[in-house]
């Protein structure tokens, strides 16, 4: 029995021909759910990728600082003690980066005789913080807007919510694009999960702008309906951020990363079969192991010659892989 490889195509036209109705829609699910990697511009070093995540939540921490800033500035200029709320609240869930901060940085840690595979799964428990926290956050939000629904609350200072709504909004979704597109390109669900928790935030300032603008036209229950929308899409994302880091967890991969690999393996010289391959995520680096049938009249010195070469060639085909264990077994031939 010969081994056939799973094959992987790409549409490289799809984007040409797609309708601008598509393209909108394309742009709605990386809204809700981006790419979970980019291959073609990732880092693979693991002490370099954690620098990277590392940058980003310092700069993402510094960005939202700023807007909390520029938030009590309008706070004291409308002396809205509701504003003061949300702008605690914005800050007090810009905090929730720091777990992730110390998962990066206990990943860098040498493995010990105890952590035999070095400390990369902290991430994963950061990653569990903050799918909790999205979870706190579209609680909090449905809550208040069913509240507000049943007993309706005047919104005072119109003008200057709006103002401190639309500060939050910019702030929270340029923190959300970066930390995604950072965590993508380093491979950390964790970092990715934080940065759609920066998106919900956004989306509850938004929700701020769109309800105080309802009130300016004369629709004073705009604001608590706006809000149950804003927990819908705050429900998406949460979907989103936990399949993901559910899937680092339970050792889940991208089914692509192991075609790449069967596919590099079966044209390996030596190679009769390949038997299978496993793989799993520790913090954003890979690791595989995978079995081979070669030739059995091979000498030692040669199969273990063929496995390190097949090791080789796996670190090189599948993107984010940092070590790869070959077992090479001799092929049974059926009579």
């Amino acid at each position: 029995m010969t081994h056939k490889p799973l094959s992987h195509t790409h549409d490289h036209h799809g984007h040409e021909t797609r309708s601008t109705s598509g393209r909108f829609a394309a742009a709605v699910r990386e809204v809700f759910a981006p790419h979970s990697h980019d291959a073609s511009d990732s880092i693979d070093d693991a002490l370099e990728s954690s620098a990277a995540g590392i940058r980003a939540v310092k700069i993402s921490l510094l960005v939202l600082a700023a807007t909390t800033v520029a938030q009590i500035v309008i706070v004291l200029v409308s002396g809205s003690v509701a504003l003061l709320a949300d702008t605690i609240h914005n800050f007090s869930d810009a905090l929730t980066a720091i777990p992730l901060w110390i998962a990066f940085v206990l990943g860098t840690r040498a493995a010990t005789r105890r952590y035999t595979y070095g400390f990369g799964r902290a991430e994963d428990i950061a990653g569990l913080f903050v799918v909790a926290m999205i979870a706190l956050s579209a609680v909090v939000a449905g809550v208040e807007s069913v509240r507000r629904l049943i007993n309706p609350v005047p919104i005072e200072h119109v003008g200057w919510v709006a103002a401190a709504g639309l500060v939050g909004f910019i702030g929270n979704e340029l923190v959300a694009v970066y930390r995604i597109r950072v965590g993508r390109r380093i491979g950390s669900a964790a970092l990715v999960a934080d940065g759609l928790h920066a998106r919900t935030d956004g989306f509850t300032s938004l929700a701020v702008v769109l309800g105080a603008g309802g009130v300016a036209l004369g629709f004073p229950l705009a604001d608590p309906i706006i809000g149950l929308l804003i927990t819908a899409a705050i429900l998406a994302v949460l979907r989103t951020a936990a399949r993901d880091v559910f899937r680092r967890l339970m050792d889940g991969v991208d089914p692509r990363f192991v075609d790449s690999a069967e596919a590099a393996l079966a044209a390996e010289p030596g190679v009769a079969e390949v038997r299978s391959v496993r793989m799993r995520w520790i913090g954003h680096q890979l690791h595989a192991e995978a079995e081979l049938d070669i030739d059995p009249a091979v000498t030692l010195a040669d199969a273990h010659r063929i496995a390190h070469n097949a090791e080789h060639t796996l670190t090189h085909a599948v993107p984010k892989l940092s070590s790869a264990l070959v077992h090479a077994y001799p092929s049974v031939v059926n009579h």
